[in-house]
């Protein structure tokens, strides 16, 4: 096994995550103050359970307490400012909007019936609350999230109270200060909305999920089980990231979380085998990203697909997302075997290796997991498989004494998966402002009407915008955030030219989660270059370039929707999946520019050309590519011992 050395320390891995993700920057409280939040946390989950168990509390009296306990509790743990914040104290001003959060939470169930009965005719009372509410929303997203949603929510505010002076095809009649609060407070398309609605039930009970499932030491084992399965192949340390992300992905909601959690590990592997820092900081990076897109949780975006789609089940959206999911592992799988054949790296000894026998006597930690996917198939609503999962975890752990969660690790699992629903819970009321003014303003359609007239209607160029688009807007944002921001902007102008609405939110949601790895702000490769003692900007190079497949991955199943399991025979299916790993190969043999030997700079150009046709959906792009595969290929396995010598 590798040793306790080749690890960083618990406080380097809590330095990196604080310096870029925004939710790990929390106080450290003790004493009285410690035990408040503790129990705030503790009733937080107590609270989310029995509304999910019981399902009487009404909705918006559910958002309501929702929010005021998540702004509350943020004000309390997240300071105003990461330079001047003191760790172990609150300050003065925290104590006033924690305690305003506390009203604005307990406003709607203190006046539900009145609120109801006045039908959108706001008292000044109603007016001050709205106001403070919105206000707190966006300094408590500022603090637990991060400045871009919050900008981004703010500018979308200012687009709506100045509408008329809005340029060209912007301009709207506007919304005045009234009319702007009814809208983002007391209606149900603000940020008591859908994203927040999502986040209060569906998103809280995975989270739980998540936070049982770590008290098992689930995290550790899927370490221990990448390094079993791929630790002495070829570049083993860097299969064993990919494979161990992928795992931690089904439960993670972070790439920037994942990539200090298994980096902490993979990376000092990687390197003490011979990978560059930048090589292995970006092996690590694409992976943890991959987890984003990996079902059944998929950094929760699932269930807010289910209800800004409509019409369609989350075991739905999770089956279509597997295959690309597979596609984008198995891309970075085969950039990063070849390169580690280029360098002439082997896998770990012997010694390096966890005891098989031992690790496979724990894969009854992966029983819960499973479970999620079995009561989802069998038709199960996804708040019931969350819940018997949750007690399933606690059955299984059982098994073994070291994985057993008693009371007092069921306490920290519920407080655990509080403190993390805190800032899904501001980045989805946050998420709820923009969509508040995009349902009331009419923005999203104006919006798709300009980038497809951008592009002329041609679908391969407004792809290409929408693309760019979601790249920008996903810079900086959570996964929820993200596909909110990203699906309410960018995905209505490919609907707008008949593709599939599930083909168009799944395009926007990967390039929007692929953004944490694209420069120049790429949160999740610049966590992993801290890691590895990189450069941040070429370890977000590397980590584009192995995830090459992202890129190309979304327009095949715009292209092609079979790729999703729509509409589609198994036959035909296995042909697509089939050229789609066919292509990878040779993109990947491309751009790292070796394959059985190093390849010359015209077949580097060959292979990728191969690649994209083989990727491409089509009959005739597909002969084509299959040709010139299998010509590069042959030519590769003749010459490889003169390559070997007169190339390398």
């Amino acid at each position: 096994m590798v040793n306790e050395h080749e690890t960083l320390s618990a406080e380097k891995q809590q330095e990196i995550l604080e310096k870029y993700d925004p939710e790990s920057a929390t106080r450290k409280l003790k004493g009285s103050m410690g035990i408040i939040v503790f129990v705030g946390l503790l009733a937080f989950s107590i609270f989310q359970l029995y509304a999910s168990i019981a399902q009487t509390v009404p909705r918006q009296i559910l958002l309501s307490v929702h929010l005021g306990f998540a702004l509350s509790l943020i004000f309390i743990l997240f300071p105003a400012s990461r330079k001047t914040r003191k760790k172990d104290s609150v300050a003065w001003y925290d104590y006033i909007l924690s305690i305003l959060a506390v009203g604005v939470g307990a406003y709607w169930p203190l006046m539900l019936d009145t609120i109801v009965n006045r039908v959108g005719v706001l008292t000044p009372l109603d007016l001050t609350v709205g106001t403070i509410g919105i206000l707190l929303t966006l300094e408590a997203t500022r603090r637990a999230v991060g400045l871009p949603i919050t900008i981004i929510a703010t500018l979308f505010i200012a687009y709506a109270y100045f509408g008329q002076s809005m340029p060209g095809f912007l301009a709207h009649r506007g919304l005045n200060f009234e009319g702007l609060v009814n809208t983002l407070f007391f209606t149900s398309q603000g940020i008591l909305g859908t994203p927040l609605y999502v986040s209060a039930t569906f998103i809280f009970l995975f989270l739980l999920f998540g936070a049982f499932l770590v008290k098992t030491g689930v995290g550790q084992y899927f370490n221990d089980l990448a390094l079993a399965i791929a630790g002495r192949r070829i570049g083993g340390p860097a299969k064993v990231a990919i494979f161990s992300s992928a795992l931690q992905g089904t439960i993670s909601g972070s790439s920037v979380a994942n990539v200090v959690t298994s980096g902490s590990f993979t990376i000092p592997m990687m390197k003490r085998l011979g990978y560059r820092k930048e090589f292995a900081g970006a092996v690590e990076a694409a992976a943890s990203t991959g987890g984003q897109i990996m079902p059944p949780v998929m950094g929760a975006a699932a269930f807010l697909m289910v209800e800004f789609i409509g019409g369609i089940s989350y075991w739905d959206i999770a089956k279509a997302a597997a295959i690309p999911a597979i596609l984008y592992f198995t891309g970075i799988w085969i950039m990063t075997h070849f390169e580690a054949k280029r360098v002439g790296l082997k896998g770990l000894t012997k010694e390096q290796m966890p005891n098989r026998k031992e690790v496979l006597s724990k894969i009854y930690l992966l029983i819960p997991i499973l479970m999620v996917i079995i009561l989802l198939m069998s038709g199960v609503s996804v708040m019931r498989a969350a819940l018997w999962s949750i007690v399933g975890t606690i059955v299984v752990s059982a098994i073994r004494k070291e994985t057993r969660i008693g009371l007092k690790k069921i306490i920290e699992a519920l407080v655990d998966g509080a403190r993390t629903a805190l800032s899904v819970a501001a980045a989805t009321a946050a998420a709820g402002i923009i969509v508040g003014v995009v349902t009331k303003t009419g923005l999203g359609l104006k919006l798709a009407n300009g980038l497809v007239g951008l592009a002329n209607e041609q679908l391969l160029l407004t792809l290409f915008f929408t693309m760019i688009t979601s790249l920008i807007l996903g810079m900086g944002s959570p996964t929820t955030a993200n596909y909110v921001i990203t699906s309410t902007i960018a995905a209505p102008a490919i609907i707008l030219l008949g593709v599939p609405a599930l083909s168009a939110h799944l395009f926007v949601f990967y390039f929007g989660i692929v953004a944490d790895i694209t420069p120049p702000v790429a949160l999740a490769a610049f966590a992993a270059a801290g890691v590895a003692g990189g450069e941040p900007i070429r370890t977000g190079v590397n980590a584009s370039k192995l995830a090459i497949a992202a890129f190309v991955i979304p327009y095949m199943f715009v292209l092609s929707p079979e790729l999703l399991m729509i509409d589609t025979t198994i036959w035909y299916l296995i042909w697509v999946v089939f050229t789609a790993f066919t292509g990878m190969i040779g993109i990947g043999a491309g751009i790292i520019g070796f394959w059985y030997r190093k390849l010359y700079w015209f077949e580097r150009i060959i292979a990728v050309i191969a690649g994209l046709m083989l990727m491409y959906p089509e009959g005739l792009s597909d002969t084509i590519g299959m040709i010139l595969f299998v010509l590069l290929l042959a030519s590769q396995i003749m010459t490889k011992n003169k390559g070997k010598y007169k190339l390398a």
